[in-house]
């Protein structure tokens, strides 16, 4: 309770209150208020605020966008830009859930200072984790949206402002500034966590909605303690959408906030205009619903029914069509600024939330019968936002282009879905169930990018029921919501180099540095050798460690590995080992560290030619640098074709010979990310307070740490050998630098040499030569499937004309040695086609015996199954068989009981015609 004692709350009349409903304890104005005054599933209040807004006027998202961060400049805060909605200056986020993203860890845990001391931002934010709610909440939920944060860093030597500040900023933005009603403003107690951090909040709470959550950041989350920080941070989050929506008081969130734009999507989907008063009232009992409590939004729809005098089935078809509406403008305008910041939709981390995303949309269009309105939608979205938000203008053919290979795509997957789908409901129902298991529907969204709503319209002609759980989408975001950190292989410090001094990285101050001397500090178990200084490189960045000699009083031990732990570098040795205190002499491999400095600096121009050929959305998705071959993964929506490979590569060849300088530069994280942006995290995290930037001007820019040449010109050739897509979305570029790159290209030319003499034509003629062979071969293959066929048709008229009657069904069994199974298989098509009261038994001998039976639809009425022929016939061979009724296939490798099998085949099928 102390935590709360704010003088702000004694000066204005607030007393404090426990609610009997939620049991939460809030401050209020109103000395005879006694329930919280949240809409929320406890029935705490209803949102008052629905036609009867408290505000002076009506705000538009970007008028109140501005009220907010002008309040604020005011009052000494510095106006920031937003950061990206992608966090990629995290390992731990995928996404930027909240403002106080921006700022950590660095900002929050003093290790660089803040961009202003105190700022203000609006922040664009994606959150999945209610995705579910989203539409049937009105807009309480959505999965993009503003944060509006004014925050300030309180160090032990200098505070800004901590509680009673931020509370009195709040109350007077909202009372002066908007004009509500000061007695409509209750402040609730709660304790947020979050990003590994913690303190107490206050939410604030306007006629229901709540609007804003102040936290006071004060505690480190250890496991299960919290300690305390150096730095106590004012971290609020003002919903910038909840506040528009206040001012203008819609029966939505999505009308205060899409306005022109979701009447056009409704006037698409031919949704009439609905009635006002239904809205409005459900409007106002929106805050009490959640999918999670299921029997409260069932009871708050009841009621609007009752009072409309309508029946809650056709509230429900009322309703259903709008909220999906609502859904769709809220997910189109998170793909737009998802996509628009390189997101390519995949299989894998946030490109599987981006195409969850994409897949979720265009099956809500599709049950509005609009689907093809999908890009028409986008591109809406794309002229909508883009004045306060240009960069999606800038990208709108690259988000266009990939949405339309996606939901391509998902149509592919849809039309081959459709019979597995059916495969699986019969298989369920045949073992005896009648619903489709959860866990079914969450493996085919999963393996199979199929929506559960498409299982039940499949799964429901089959006869088998399909229950989909309202929080579906919800529990597949999350298993994929979080970012892996990606673990070192040595996390923990051996105790071993505990206290040693960090080692000095002498490739730093001289990149060319082939020869070094050095103090032996420790040797641990006789093969790990710890220097003072050090020029071999430790393993990091897709770049392999160096290796070399140490030569010492006569002695010499051999470099075979370099690790980094913590700040201090191991050499793994072979030979004599130094003793300690002792001067050694490091002679690096330098041929080797050449070949990969060259490789290491190819890489960053790479880069910089796919996304100059391919797009902003080519992000680096992995490296690994070698001697020969090294390999560069990027993601891209589709295979690059031999024409964009061509151009990256001549692109990079380009650099190389405008011999381009390559600058590091240890620049501290805030302004190199100030000056470069968020580009600098193209290969990853890079940790630290200080960071190496490695810049070839005017083409690519990183943070990176490996070793590089000092010009572009010092690479020589970048060829690329050859692309393979490694998992959806993501490309690997094979390429070689230098005099490897000259042995590709020469093995290339040798290899184009030999088809040409093999073809008997100039090189310069092969693909000439080459076209004609396969026509021809092609030819050939057409003549040779034409004879196939004629014999086919021949050997079966033959067979009919061979079988014999067995009671009610004629049949014809055969032995054959070295024929094919496809060519046995035709002719036994062909035959039942000339007497469908046919049964033929095939046994094709080579080295294993392959049993073939084909039933005539005649022949099947007369009891007849070729599984069973197949299985028992295949038992005797000492194998088993299956299929269909009408045809079947088996095998074995008892090749000396071909005759007995055929005669089990012939039992079989008079004891099942004799059984009719």
């Amino acid at each position: 309770m102390e935590e709360y004692q704010l003088p702000f709350f004694k000066e204005e009349g607030y007393v404090r209150k426990k609610c009997p409903r939620c049991g939460d304890f809030f401050w209020t104005q109103k000395k005879d208020q006694e329930l919280c005054g949240e809409a929320n599933a406890y029935g705490c209040a209803e949102y008052r605020f629905i036609s009867r807004p408290p505000t002076r006027r009506s705000y538009t998202l970007r008028e109140m966008r501005e009220a907010f961060l002008s309040f604020f400049e005011k009052r000494g805060h510095k106006r920031i830009k937003p950061y990206p909605v992608v966090a990629r200056w995290r390992d731990d986020l995928f996404f930027t859930h909240a403002s106080i993203v921006d700022f950590q860890p660095y900002v929050t845990n003093g290790e660089i200072p803040p961009p202003a001391n105190p700022l203000v931002i609006s922040q664009p934010c994606l959150r999945f984790v209610d995705i579910d709610n989203v539409g049937p909440t009105f807009g309480r939920h959505l999965t993009i949206f503003e944060m509006g944060g004014h925050h300030a860093f309180n160090y032990p030597d200098k505070e800004v402002y901590w509680k009673d500040q931020t509370v009195r900023y709040h109350h007077e933005f909202v009372t002066q500034e908007l004009g509500v009603d000061s007695e409509e403003v209750i402040y609730k107690e709660g304790v947020w966590s979050g990003g590994g951090n913690a303190g107490p909040c206050v939410e604030s709470i306007v006629m229901g909605l709540e609007l804003a959550t102040l936290v006071f950041m004060k505690f480190k989350v250890v496991g299960e303690e919290l300690v305390e920080l150096p730095i106590r941070t004012v971290d609020t989050g003002y919903g910038i959408e909840r506040y528009t929506w206040l001012s203008q008081g819609t029966p939505s969130c999505f009308q205060a906030v899409y306005g022109p734009l979701l009447d056009k999507v409704m006037r698409e989907a031919g949704i009439p205009s609905p009635d006002y008063k239904v809205l409005s009232r459900l409007g106002e009992l929106s805050g009490l619903l959640s999918l999670e409590r299921e029997s409260v939004r069932l009871e708050a729809r009841r009621r609007v029914a009752a009072e409309m005098g309508m029946e809650l089935t056709d509230l429900e078809e009322v309703l259903k069509p709008i909220e999906k509406v609502f859904t769709v403008t809220d997910h189109t305008k998170s793909l737009i600024f998802m996509l628009a910041e390189g997101i390519v939709p995949s299989n894998m981390r946030e490109g599987y939330l981006a195409r969850l995303i994409i897949r979720r949309t265009y099956r809500l269009l599709r049950e509005l019968s609009i689907e093809d309105k999908v890009l028409d939608i986008v591109d809406w979205q794309i002229d909508f936002w883009s004045k306060d938000f240009p960069h999606l203008r800038d990208m709108r053919n690259e988000i266009m282009e990939m949405l339309k290979v996606e939901v391509d795509k998902f149509k592919e997957t849809l039309r081959r879905g459709e019979s597995l789908i059916r495969r699986i409901a019969k298989s369920l129902k045949a073992s005896g169930h009648s619903q489709f298991p959860k866990d079914r529907l969450i493996e085919l969204y999963d393996s199979h990018g199929i929506t559960p709503e498409i299982v039940k319209e499949i799964s429901s002609k089959e006869g088998l029921e399909v229950e989909i759980p309202q929080d579906f989408y919800t529990s597949v975001a999350e298993r994929h919501i979080q970012a892996s950190k990606t673990v070192e292989a040595e996390a923990k410090i051996p105790v071993e180099i505990e206290g040693l001094p960090e080692t000095r990285r002498l490739y730093y101050d001289d990149r060319y540095l082939r020869e070094f001397e050095a103090k032996v500090l420790k040797v641990i178990d006789g093969k790990y050798v710890v220097l003072d200084a050090t020029a071999f490189y430790p393993e990091g960045g897709g770049q392999p460690p160096d290796r070399g000699i140490l030569e010492f009083n006569g002695g010499k031990s051999y470099v075979r590995d370099v690790q980094t732990v913590g700040k201090v570098i191991l050499h793994r040795i072979e030979g004599d080992i130094p003793p300690v205190g002792s001067k050694v002499k490091g002679r690096l491999d330098w041929s080797y560290r050449h070949n990969l400095m060259r490789s290491h600096t190819a890489t960053h121009i790479i880069i910089g030619a796919a996304r100059r050929v391919l797009g902003e959305h080519a992000w680096q998705s992995g490296a690994q640098k070698g001697e020969k071959i090294s390999r560069l993964d990027i993601t891209h929506f589709r295979r690059l074709t031999l024409d964009e490979i061509r151009k990256i590569e001549k692109l990079a060849n380009d650099i190389v010979i405008k011999n381009l300088p390559v600058e590091t530069i240890w620049l501290p994280r805030e302004e190199a990310e100030r000056i470069y942006g968020f580009r600098l995290y193209q290969g990853g995290v890079v940790p630290g307070r200080v960071i190496r930037v490695v810049k070839i001007d005017g083409w690519d820019v990183e943070a990176c740490g490996g070793t590089h040449r000092e010009r572009t010109g010092e690479i020589g050739l970048i060829k690329i050998v050859h692309t393979e897509r490694i998992q959806d979305g993501v490309e690997r570029i094979i390429f070689s630098v230098g005099e490897h790159a000259l042995e590709v290209t020469q093995e290339s030319e040798a290899k184009i040499r030999e088809v040409a003499d093999i073809l008997g034509v100039p090189s310069e003629r092969i693909v000439e030569s080459s076209r004609t062979l396969v026509e021809e071969n092609r030819e050939l293959k057409r003549r040779v499937k034409q004879l196939e066929n004629e014999m086919a048709r021949s050997k079966a008229t033959e067979y009919v004309k061979s079988a014999r009657t067995i009671r009610n069904v004629r049949a014809f069994l055969k032995t054959f040695t070295d024929v094919k199974a496809d060519f046995l298989i035709k002719i036994a098509n062909e035959a039942v086609k000339i007497d469908p009261n046919l049964i033929l038994v095939f046994i094709s001998v080579n080295r294993s015996a392959r049993v073939i039976v084909r039933v005539g639809e005649e022949a099947l009425k007369q009891g007849l199954d070729a599984r069973i022929i197949a299985d028992e016939t295949a038992s005797v061979l000492g194998g088993r068989g299956s299929g269909r009724p009408t045809f079947a296939q088996g095998g074995g490798t008892l090749i000396d009981k071909v005759d007995e099998a055929l005669k089990k085949a012939e039992d079989i099928i008079v004891k099942s015609v004799e059984g009719v």
